[in-house]
C-alpha cells in the first residue's frame, strides 16, 4: 500500500505497486524514484513545447477569423471594461448589449490577457503558445498517475510535439485553453488523493472544472468520472471495501461538481439579469441542436436561417430557446433520420485534423494556397489518426500466456482494436471514429487480464465518450476532438501495458 509521499513529491499508484516496464517489481510504499528528475522533466517539456509554439504564434497569426473574430473582439470589450457585449444602434444612439451567445471563458481569458499587457497584434497567440507549453507539463503531471514515469513522459512529448497542438497556437480558439482545464481537473484530484487530501483535490478539481465549463460548458460532463480519482487512499486503499470506494468516489464527484457549479453561479446570475433569460453558460446549445436536426442537416456545421424555423427575435436567450424547441421537434418528427446522421457526425468529428489549416488559410491566403493547405491537412490528419489508433490500445493489455482466459479476452479486444485500424485505413471511407467510440466501450468492459483502466485512464476514457457523445447529439467538426488530443498522449503512452496479476495491484490504486 502506498505512503502518502513526502512535501515536494508526487506519487504514481501504477508505478508504486506495478512492475515497470522492462524493470522488476517496484517496492511498495515508495514514491516514483527521482522525483525531482520528474520535475526537471516536466520543465524540459515546457520549453520543448514552447519553442514551436512561440514560432507558430509569431510567425503564422493574422487577423482572427470565423469564431475566432468574436472571442477577439469580446476579449477586447471586457478588457476595456465594457463587459461582454456589443453596441447595438438604436434611433442613432449606441446602445449597450450583453452577450452570452459564446461562452463567455476564452473571452475573459484574453480579455485578461489584454488588460494586462495590451491588445498588440501578438499577444493573445503568445498567451496560446504559454497555455499550449502548460498543457503539456500537465499532461507529464497526470500521466504520473497512470502509468510508469517513462512512460509519462512519452506522454508529454506526443502532446508537446503534436501538430495540431502547435499550429493551434495561431489560433484564437477555445479548444487548447479548454484541454487544460480537463486535465488540470484530475491531476489536481489525484494528487490530493495521493497525499491522502480527497476533499481539498475535490474542491480544486471542481474549480478547475467550472473555469473549464465557462470556456467548453459540456466539460460538465467529466465531472462523473472524477469519482474514479478519488478511490485512493495512501495507507488503505488497498484493504477499503469496495462499498468504501464507491461513496468516497461519490463524494469526490458530488464535491466537485457542486464547486464547479458555483463558479459558475455569479456568471449565471449575471446572465439571469442582463439578458432575456436564464443561461446556465451560453445561449447556443439550442443553435448546435438544431444545426445537427434541421431538414438541411448534413453531420456538420450548417448555417441557420430564420425561414428554417425561427424568426429573428430580440433577445439570444429567446431565440436559442426557439431553436432548441424546433431541433427536439424535427428529432421527434424524424428520429430515423436523425439517428442516421450520428455516424456522419462522429467521422465529421474524429476521421480528419483539418480546421487549423483552413483558419490559417481563412487568415492568411496568399502564404497557404491550395497546395500547401493541402499536405498540411494531411500532416495533421496523419498526426491524429495515428494518435487516436495508438491511444485505442491504451485500454488493452499486453497477452500474456497465463491465464488462458485472459490471454484469449486480451487478444480479442487487440484484435478488435486492430481490426477497426485496418477498417479505417483499408475501408473506402477511411473511418477511424470507431475508434473514439471503443476505447471507452473497452475500458469500461470487466475483461479478464486487463489493464488499470479505472483511475486517470478510466477517466481519460470517460472524457473522449463525453466528446463523441456531445458531437453525436449536436454536430461534428474536426477541431472538437482537439480538447482530448491531451487525453489521446496519455492513453497512447499507455498503449499495451501488463495485465493479469500485475495490472490487478495496478488497479486496487488506480481505481
Amino acid at each position: 500500500m502506498a505512503e502518502a509521499p513526502r512535501d515536494g513529491a508526487e506519487a504514481s499508484p501504477d508505478s508504486a505497486e506495478a512492475p515497470r516496464d522492462g524493470a522488476g517489481p517496484a517496492r511498495a510504499g515508495r514514491a516514483p524514484a527521482s522525483p525531482g528528475r520528474d520535475l526537471a522533466f516536466s520543465a524540459i517539456a515546457f520549453v520543448l513545447a514552447l519553442l514551436p509554439r512561440l514560432y507558430v504564434a509569431l510567425a503564422w497569426a493574422r487577423e482572427p477569423v470565423w469564431d475566432g473574430h468574436y472571442y477577439d473582439f469580446g476579449a477586447r470589450r471586457i478588457a476595456a471594461g465594457l463587459g461582454y457585449s456589443d453596441d447595438l444602434i438604436v434611433g442613432g444612439q449606441p446602445v449597450w448589449h450583453p452577450w452570452c451567445h459564446y461562452p463567455v471563458g476564452y473571452s475573459g481569458f484574453l480579455g485578461l490577457v489584454y488588460k494586462v499587457f495590451g491588445a498588440g497584434p501578438h499577444v493573445a497567440t503568445v498567451a496560446n503558445a504559454v497555455t499550449g507549453a502548460l498543457l503539456v507539463v500537465v499532461v507529464h503531471r497526470l500521466a504520473r498517475y497512470a502509468t510508469t514515469p517513462a512512460r509519462a513522459r512519452v506522454a508529454a512529448l506526443l502532446a508537446a510535439l503534436s501538430p495540431g497542438l502547435i499550429v493551434y497556437a495561431a489560433l484564437l480558439m477555445t479548444e487548447p485553453l479548454a484541454a487544460l482545464g480537463l486535465v488540470t481537473s484530475p491531476w489536481l484530484l489525484a494528487r490530493d488523493a495521493a497525499r491522502g487530501r480527497p476533499v481539498r483535490g475535490a474542491l480544486l478539481a471542481g474549480a478547475a472544472l467550472g473555469l473549464t465549463a465557462l470556456v467548453r460548458p459540456q466539460s460538465l460532463l467529466c465531472a462523473p468520472a472524477l469519482a474514479l480519482l478519488a478511490w485512493p487512499r495512501p495507507g488503505g486503499a488497498a484493504g477499503a471495501s469496495r462499498a468504501a470506494m464507491w461513496r468516497r468516489g461519490a463524494l469526490a464527484a458530488t464535491l466537485s461538481a457542486a464547486t464547479a457549479l458555483a463558479v459558475i453561479a455569479p456568471w449565471t446570475i449575471r446572465n439571469c439579469r442582463v439578458m432575456d433569460g436564464c443561461a446556465l453558460v451560453s445561449t447556443n446549445g439550442g443553435w448546435n441542436l438544431a444545426i445537427g436536426a434541421f431538414p438541411r442537416a448534413t453531420g456538420r456545421f450548417e448555417t441557420l436561417r430564420a425561414g428554417d424555423g425561427c424568426p429573428i427575435t430580440r433577445g439570444q436567450v429567446a431565440q436559442d430557446r426557439c431553436w432548441m424547441a424546433e431541433g427536439l421537434k424535427w428529432i421527434k418528427d424524424d428520429p430515423a433520420r436523425w439517428l442516421a446522421l450520428i455516424p456522419k457526425k462522429l467521422s465529421f468529428t474524429f476521421d480528419h485534423e483539418s480546421f487549423p489549416v483552413g483558419y490559417l488559410g481563412e487568415a492568411n491566403p496568399a502564404a497557404w494556397p491550395e497546395a500547401r493547405r493541402a499536405a498540411g491537412r494531411r500532416v495533421l490528419t496523419a498526426s491524429h489518426l495515428g494518435l487516436l489508433s495508438a491511444a485505442a490500445l491504451g485500454v488493452v493489455a499486453l497477452p500474456r500466456l497465463r491465464p488462458w482466459r485472459a490471454l484469449l479476452a486480451q487478444l480479442a479486444a487487440l484484435a478488435a482494436v486492430l481490426g477497426l485500424v485496418a477498417w479505417g485505413v483499408l475501408g473506402d471511407d477511411h473511418a477511424f471514429w470507431p475508434l473514439a467510440v471503443a476505447i471507452p466501450v473497452i475500458a469500461a468492459l470487466p475483461l479478464p487480464g486487463r489493464p488499470a483502466n479505472g483511475g486517470v485512464v478510466g477517466y481519460l476514457a470517460f472524457a473522449v465518450a463525453s466528446v463523441a457523445l456531445t458531437h453525436a447529439v449536436f454536430f461534428g467538426e474536426d477541431r472538437y476532438h482537439m480538447v482530448v488530443t491531451p487525453a489521446l498522449c496519455i492513453l497512447a503512452a499507455c498503449a499495451l501495458r501488463r495485465g493479469g496479476a500485475a495490472g490487478a495491484a495496478a488497479r486496487t490504486i488506480a481505481r
